[in-house]
């Protein structure tokens, strides 16, 4: 890899600034944006296809428990990576605009393009495989939050409370918009802890590969979620209004 590279990289990189905004509409903006993570001399990507906002003044969040050392990057600047444990595997989010607030990156897609190709892929599989060995199929690699971290190599101890890295790790915009967005509550929210609260948002043409299909058997619309356009879920991300309407 020349050393040339990284400096091309670094240009792509979302800045700092883009992060500046309030948790909800982060999340918005981060779908369809483009994780890269080099390791062992290849780039693993990912398409991001769903996330959740998470705030300071609500019970659902890590932030809402005080502050600790661990959770330090919750309170930073916009854009700095807070990581943790979740169901023994490493999580990662990253920082919102305001102390306290941010954003999990709850599951993606595995990309291949001019920068990641087959190689990068089958590297990310050897990462992430299936409990018995064999390869983990494309539509899963990166299925929920820690199989996400798993598949690119992110670790807690690496990486959290640590600025987003062009050389290393950063996010994207590669052009792709969503049509459409899917706004629902949250998943694994304690019952008392603001569950209902509709901060979780997919990608709609990925809702089969995200971490939970909100539009799988059994759920309706305006009860269990909102199917929105990419301007309407832009407009309305910040409004924390009901699921219905």
């Amino acid at each position: 890899m020349s050393n040339a590279q990284p400096t091309a990289i670094a240009n792509s990189a979302l800045p700092a600034s883009f992060f500046q905004q309030d948790a909800r509409t982060l999340a918005v903006a981060l779908l369809g944006k483009v994780i890269r993570r080099r390791l062992d001399g290849l780039w693993l990507s990912a398409r991001i296809i769903e996330t959740e906002a998470y705030l300071l003044e609500e019970k659902g969040s890590h932030a809402s428990l005080g502050f600790t050392e661990a959770r330090r990057a919750l309170f930073m600047e916009g854009g700095i990576i807070y990581m943790y444990y979740a169901r023994g595997g490493d999580s990662m989010n990253c920082s919102a605009a305001g102390a306290g607030n941010g954003v999990l990156l709850k599951s993606a897609y595995p990309l291949t393009d001019h920068l990641s190709g087959v190689t990068s892929l089958q590297h990310m599989q050897r990462l992430n495989p299936n409990r018995d060995g064999s390869p983990r199929g494309e539509q899963r690699l990166c299925a929920g939050q820690t199989l996400l971290c798993r598949a690119l190599g992110i670790k807690v101890p690496d990486w959290n409370a640590q600025a987003f890295c062009p050389d290393n790790l950063y996010i994207e915009d590669d052009g792709y918009r969503p049509e459409q967005v899917i706004q629902a509550a949250r998943l694994g929210i304690p019952a008392g802890r603001d569950e209902a609260l509709p901060y979780r948002f997919v990608d709609a043409a990925y809702a089969a590969h995200c971490t939970r299909n909100p539009l799988g058997r059994g759920r309706a619309a305006g009860r269990d979620y909102r199917l929105l356009t990419l301007q309407q879920a832009e407009q309305t991300a910040a409004s924390g209004g009901p699921l219905a309407g």
